[in-house]
């Protein structure tokens, strides 16, 4: 957390928190949302200003309730998470990185849900990969010691019999189900946070 940050949250300890404003896509990008989008459950507008988003990359934190926020100064600014609180993008020099810049490190789970979203979780960060990126770990993937072909993980999305693993940065992950609804109560974490 930036320093002047700690200052503004020791000056001025009870500033409200914010809900809705904010929020994180699938795709990893940070998202405006005036009152327009949170009235009609739009996404909000794609930040891209670099100073802002390093701003809230590096101020970006979960509370004890699994709710994740930027800290806006003395404000926390609650997100509305489309699918988890990272998510991961495959780096040709990094391997697995988050949207904030972050490597991903060494994954400890791995779970599939039934719309073939693949959500990672490592050292205390859960990220769903972004699915631009799903092809490239496809041949990362085996079932029974064997390549997972396209047929094959189907068939195990649809209840298939076998063991599917993960083998990336040297290690193998068993590759658990889980259904898309129960993510965040699985890994943690609240997708949209309320006061």
């Amino acid at each position: 957390m930036d320093d002047i940050v700690k200052q503004a949250i020791a000056k001025w300890p009870n500033v409200p928190h914010c809900y809705g404003w904010l929020a994180l896509d699938a795709r990893g990008a940070w998202r405006m949302r005036d009152e327009r989008a949170q009235q009609l459950n739009l996404p909000g507008d794609k930040l891209n200003q670099p100073a802002l988003l390093g701003f809230i990359n590096r101020n970006y934190a979960a509370d004890e309730r699994g709710c994740w926020y930027f800290q806006n100064g003395p404000q926390r600014v609650y997100l509305n998470l489309e699918a988890t609180p990272f998510i991961a993008r495959t780096d040709p020099l990094q391997g697995l990185v988050v949207q904030t810049g972050e490597p991903l490190g060494t994954i400890e789970r791995a779970a599939l849900t039934e719309a073939g979203e693949l959500i990672l979780a490592s050292d205390g960060k859960v990220a769903q990969l972004d699915d631009r990126d799903m092809t490239q770990l496809m041949d990362a993937m085996e079932i029974d010691g064997h390549r997972a072909s396209d047929d094959a993980l189907m068939a195990w999305l649809e209840g298939g019999a076998g063991k599917l693993t993960l083998r990336t940065g040297g290690a193998e992950v068993a590759v658990e189900r889980v259904h898309r609804d129960e993510v965040n109560a699985t890994f943690g974490f609240q997708r949209i946070p309320h006061p």
